[in-house]
């Protein structure tokens, strides 16, 4: 791993066994780790998760921290981010900053997403929807 790798928080597809974890394949788990209870939790269509900063109402999302490269970050997992989603700095539940991937925006009515609250977070979402398949 090159001096220029950067701390990158994920907590949906991105994280090991998702379909986009491929794209971390040259960056260094760093083990499981949540947010600060800054965030709200979305699901997009039950496709992909975001999180949003909020003044309050927020819990502590679960996810997973990586050491990754620009270069990785730039040519292997940006592009295959969501449009609805945006590249920021969020907070750690022991107060260190992370690159996460954001809502661009806080989803209201209309919007293809849906508030999730789970306590595993995306993994136990999607457990959740499976079993009701």
């Amino acid at each position: 791993m090159s001096d220029d790798a950067v701390l990158m928080f994920v907590n949906g597809q991105a994280m090991r066994g998702g379909s986009l974890n491929d794209a971390l394949a040259s960056a260094r788990y760093l083990g499981a780790v949540r947010t600060a209870p800054r965030y709200r939790f979305f699901s997009f269509d039950d496709v992909f998760p975001g999180l949003a900063r909020v003044s309050e109402g927020g819990w502590q999302v679960p996810g997973e921290i990586y050491r990754v490269s620009y270069a990785d970050l730039r040519d292997n997992l940006l592009p295959r981010e969501p449009a609805e989603l945006e590249l920021s700095v969020i907070e750690l539940e022991d107060g260190r900053g992370s690159l996460s991937m954001v809502c661009r925006h806080l989803p209201g009515p209309g919007d293809p997403a849906r508030e999730i609250t789970a306590p595993g977070g995306w993994r136990e979402h999607r457990a959740i929807l499976a079993d009701h398949t």
